[in-house]
């Protein structure tokens, strides 16, 4: 089916799990084995073994603390990105639902919103904004309104303008201006946890090409930037 062939989901966020990991053997928790899987694994089934592993350790902790935030939201991130490397639509729409739940249960959850905006905006980037409304429900309108409302409720960090340079230069060469300020903002802004940090590294290797005005050049590196982007199977 070409829809499951193409199917690729956000889970952008992305984007959003702790980028200093610990080496696969020493990974504790859902959020370390994800950030393992998504930026440092090029091999498919490795990646795919990975995402269990975490999704397992997620429920887990759901069995103990029905509820908790953060294995709610790594359940999420789990099962979009096994969704996304399966070609799975099932999972793609069921991790839609995990990030709309934490968005309606604390709408100021800055990491809820743009993983919610990932996920919209992933499914667009890959299906085409007809095949993702038709089979996903995707919306560019839900997400670029997500993202907006995590970059405003980040507060002074890198992590959220970062990302938000790198999705939207993604998502059109053409943001050129918007992806420039967004980097701007996140290269001058406080980075004080390791993801901040991984964010601004990955921001600084687009500077040169959104300085450059060449956003085609930056649409090809923020590909290779994001959660899987180095998965080659």
């Amino acid at each position: 089916m070409p829809i499951l062939r193409n199917l690729t989901i956000a889970c952008t966020s992305l984007l959003l799990m702790a980028a200093s990991a610990p080496a696969h053997a020493t990974a504790e928790t859902a959020r370390d084995i994800m950030v393992s899987a998504a930026y440092q694994t090029s091999d498919k089934a490795t990646a795919l073994a990975m995402i269990d592993k975490a999704l397992q350790r997620a429920d887990a902790v759901l069995a103990a603390r029905p509820g908790d935030r953060e294995a709610m939201l790594q359940r999420g991130v789990a099962i979009g990105y096994r969704g996304k490397l399966a070609r799975n639509i099932g999972d793609a729409k069921a991790a839609r639902a995990i990030f709309e739940e934490l968005v309606k249960a604390n709408p100021r959850d800055a990491e809820a919103q743009m993983l919610l905006a990932g996920w919209h905006l992933d499914a667009i980037a890959q299906l085409g904004g007809l095949l993702a409304r038709t089979a996903l429900g995707a919306r560019q309108s839900a997400g670029d309104a997500a993202l907006d409302r995590s970059v405003a409720l980040g507060g002074n960090r890198a992590l959220y303008p970062g990302m938000a340079a790198i999705l939207r230069i993604r998502e059109n060469p053409k943001n050129v201006p918007l992806a420039l300020k967004l980097a701007t903002a996140a290269i001058a802004a406080p980075a004080p946890t390791p993801l901040d940090r991984h964010v601004k590294r990955a921001v600084e290797t687009l500077l040169p090409s959104l300085r450059a005005n060449d956003g085609k050049a930056a649409a090809m590196m923020a590909r290779r930037l994001v959660p899987f982007g180095r998965i080659t199977n």
